[in-house]
């Protein structure tokens, strides 16, 4: 089995002609930066949303969860600092005036270079970006110069109403953290949730982002799973509480979501590169085609947020513990995953040969878009399709099924292959005479014969041992 890293247009061409992602608006030329799911992805999307809130919101007592709004009070995002510092440094090409993402560039710049200096891009402020551009005089990807960084903020603006002039301004939301500080009071009063607790939201986020040419890694519109766990400081020990939610995210994407611990990394944010109000953070990384980049991030927000956003409304949004009565802020831990990169790293973690050249995605069996395919061995005998679609019914009440019964029986194995099926079923003659099927795993391509009324037993089992 073949472990290499594929390309990113291997992951790119499987996307597109196995129907997990579609360039958007594509009868029109497409759209940069922005993709749609097909059938397969929008099924394996849900999967890795669903298994996310089924491990960190409904199996877990001291979690609740929320869906809140895209669209909030503008205040939200000018109390958060969206509005004044959610930047990206900004250069332009000085001959075409394509814009690009300094840091992207100068990032580009060391890979080409034999001996690269030793240079931690993420914690460069404008002013070293900026000297750093002009003493190795890096140009654009088009060979054009460029001119300096700048802060270009990423958060989406828009309007409100129907009459100009009269239209309130608002923002598509940048994160969906804010949505949960502004509920906070609300859950407090209507739940029994006592500290510890935390409250995940997850949903779509926007972002005017500067680079492209990362498929669905950077787009503008993009979903996040993110929570924030609050907690009083004199009584828990953030550091305990910050290395458990670095073992329970750990835990998510190497068990839950079955990706290879070789591919996963920790990187520590330097001081210049942590944001003023967080004590700690930490992103979890995957090596993408592209190289090792932020999957999920986890922060101690201290309580930041929660301050700002009862500063700028005026409201009280502070905590009284039941016992003591201590009123105070809790503070916060916070990971923060993209569902978007989340799917992109399941793709590219699955993508597998084996020792003949047979392409197949190992996805785990509770993620993959189907779970079972049911082929009756020809598609021209009444007698299979009967049986074939007995089987297939019995079967989609307890798996996600699919019907297959196109060409001949080899290309339909390696089609399902192609799209991560982990079983498929066939009917044959044996069925219509002893009542048994085929049944063929995906990874070995070994076939064993099952009694049909033993089947969905089987595949169970199958499955609790992947």
């Amino acid at each position: 089995m073949s472990t290499q890293t594929p390309t990113l247009n291997e992951i790119v061409a499987l996307a597109k002609r196995r129907g997990f992602v579609y360039p958007a608006s594509s009868i029109y030329g497409g759209l940069a930066n922005a993709y749609d799911y097909g059938p397969l992805g929008a099924q394996l999307l849900k999967n890795i949303k669903d298994a996310w809130w089924r491990e960190f919101i409904e199996s877990r007592q001291d979690m609740v969860g929320l869906e809140t709004q895209i669209i909030q009070h503008p205040e939200t995002w000018v109390a958060s600092g969206h509005v004044e510092s959610f930047n990206d440094p900004l250069v332009e090409d000085k001959v075409n005036h394509k814009r690009y993402r300094a840091d992207h560039l100068i990032e580009a710049w060391l890979k080409k270079q034999t001996n690269p200096p030793k240079i931690d891009v993420d914690s460069l402020n404008l002013e070293e970006m900026a000297e750093l551009i002009k003493k190795h005089k890096i140009k654009s990807p088009d060979g054009n110069p460029i001119t300096q960084p700048k802060p270009f903020n990423i958060l989406f603006e828009t309007h409100l109403g129907v009459v100009e002039g009269e239209k309130d301004k608002v923002y598509l939301r940048g994160e969906t953290a804010q949505g949960i500080f502004l509920n906070f009071k609300n859950v407090l009063d209507s739940t029994r949730v006592k500290l510890p607790f935390g409250i995940g939201n997850i949903g779509k986020s926007f972002r005017n982002e500067i680079t492209t040419g990362q498929f669905v890694f950077r787009t503008f519109e993009f979903e996040q799973a993110e929570i924030e766990y609050f907690f009083n400081p004199k009584e828990t020990d953030w550091q305990k509480l910050f290395k458990k939610w670095q073992d329970d995210m750990w835990q998510f994407v190497t068990k839950t979501l079955g990706v290879g611990e070789a591919s996963l990394r920790w990187r520590r944010h330097s001081n210049a590169e942590r944001s003023f109000y967080s004590q700690e953070t930490y992103d979890l990384d995957f090596k993408f085609p592209f190289g090792f980049k932020e999957l999920w991030g986890l922060a101690y927000r201290t309580d930041y947020d929660l301050k700002q956003q009862a500063k700028h409304s005026g409201a009280d949004l502070s905590y009284r513990d039941p016992y003591t009565h201590e009123t105070f802020y809790p503070h916060v831990i916070e990971p923060a995953l993209g569902i978007s990169r989340a799917f992109l790293m399941v793709l590219v973690d699955a993508y597998k040969h084996d020792s003949t050249g047979r392409f197949y995605l190992d996805i785990k069996s509770d993620l993959a878009p189907y779970q079972v395919a049911v082929f009756p061995l020809l598609k021209n005998k009444p007698e299979l399709i009967k049986k074939a679609r007995q089987v297939f019914d019995k079967l989609k009440g307890d798996f996600r099924t699919t019907w297959d019964d196109r060409g001949n029986i080899g290309k339909r194995y390696l089609y399902q292959d192609e799209i991560g099926t982990p079983f498929a079923v066939t009917i044959d003659f044996d069925t219509l005479e002893k009542g048994q099927v085929t049944v063929r795993d995906r990874n070995t391509t070994k076939q064993e014969v099952v009694a049909v009324e033993q089947l969905a037993k089987y595949l169970a089992d199958k499955f609790k041992q992947t």
